[in-house]
């Protein structure tokens, strides 16, 4: 299907459509700067929530209870779940709709787990355009929920202009978590399993260190839910709209998916000279023999490098 009928069907919210063009995504296919400029200018309508937290946390049932939240409101959603890729197949390991099987027959949500095949960059680049394509279709939620919280999941949950981290009663030390970047990156904090022991003295462990090391004028809220008990829904999307609200005041939300987008630029211009560099390298077994040989050093191996790029 060539790109100009791919838009129209995204544009038109096509299901099937939306679903070919981010397997385009995931595939790093040729079509997609071309797909990229005819839907751009439809883009920048959706709300974006990221979920990022460890294994078991349990964001897939707290994705079920956002989707339930946003539906109730005849807000249309669309979510994208990150899963570890299958060395067989390069496709997603996880199932979304095994996990959210009540709202798979909804013509107001579209889910599709994505994993990353052969997209420059990866998923840190290859969600944004995944989220691009849902928020041109027509939707008005989109929510990102990773598998973990190692540093491609963080740079994912960037992608998010509310970003939630997800812990569980009992959740570790303090310095692994901030290790992890991720106090850096939570606007809302939810402490799944709430009704498990230990619960509240996560709620206190994690307001102190947020009135410890944040300056900011957001001190992101800590909220306490039961997904499986549907506990703390209502307090979570509270807490997702006061946020938004918080952003929306001065610009704070232009600002934020402007400094997003100049980072995506930023990298797609990395990957690109990364990938044009090796194959200049490749190309050149005189200047690498002469790296190795000592007769030339690495800033000028690349400053020679980077001339050749720019005058290609």
């Amino acid at each position: 299907m060539k790109p100009q009928k791919v838009a129209e069907g995204i544009l038109a919210g096509d299901r099937r459509v939306v679903a070919r063009a981010i397997s385009m995504v995931e595939d790093g296919a040729p079509e997609l700067s071309e797909l990229s400029s005819l839907i751009y200018s439809n883009t920048g309508w959706a709300y974006t929530i990221g979920l990022t937290g460890a294994p078991g946390a349990g964001k897939s049932s707290l994705t079920q209870q956002l989707i339930k939240a946003a539906r109730s409101r005849d807000l249309t959603v669309g979510v994208i779940a990150i899963d570890p890729t299958s060395p067989f197949t390069g496709g997603a390991l996880l199932g979304d709709r095994l996990r959210m099987q009540t709202h798979a027959t909804d013509p107001g949500v579209f889910i599709r787990s994505m994993a990353t095949r052969g997209h420059l960059g990866g998923l840190a680049l290859a969600v944004p355009e995944a989220i691009r394509i849902l928020d041109a279709s027509g939707r008005d939620l989109v929510i990102v929920e990773t598998v973990g919280v190692g540093q491609i999941e963080v740079e994912v949950a960037k992608s998010a202009d509310t970003t939630l981290v997800v812990v569980n009663p009992g959740w570790g030390d303090s310095i692994q978590v901030a290790k992890a970047g991720i106090l850096e990156i939570a606007d809302v904090f939810i402490v799944n399993k709430a009704d498990r022991e230990g619960a509240e003295r996560a709620v206190r462990d994690l307001e102190t260190m947020i009135g410890m090391g944040l300056d900011d004028a957001w001190a992101p809220p800590v909220v306490a839910t039961s997904a499986t008990k549907e506990e703390g829904t209502d307090t979570m999307w509270d807490a997702i709209q006061a946020h938004r609200a918080y952003l929306e005041v001065e610009g704070r939300l232009l600002l934020k998916r402007g400094a997003r987008l100049l980072n995506e630029v930023e990298e797609m211009v990395s990957q690109s000279l990364k990938e044009r560099a090796a194959q200049l390298l490749e190309a050149d077994p005189d200047l690498v023999t002469s790296l190795q040989q000592r007769r030339i050093d690495p800033y000028a191996a690349s400053a020679a490098i980077l001339a050749r790029a720019a005058t290609r």
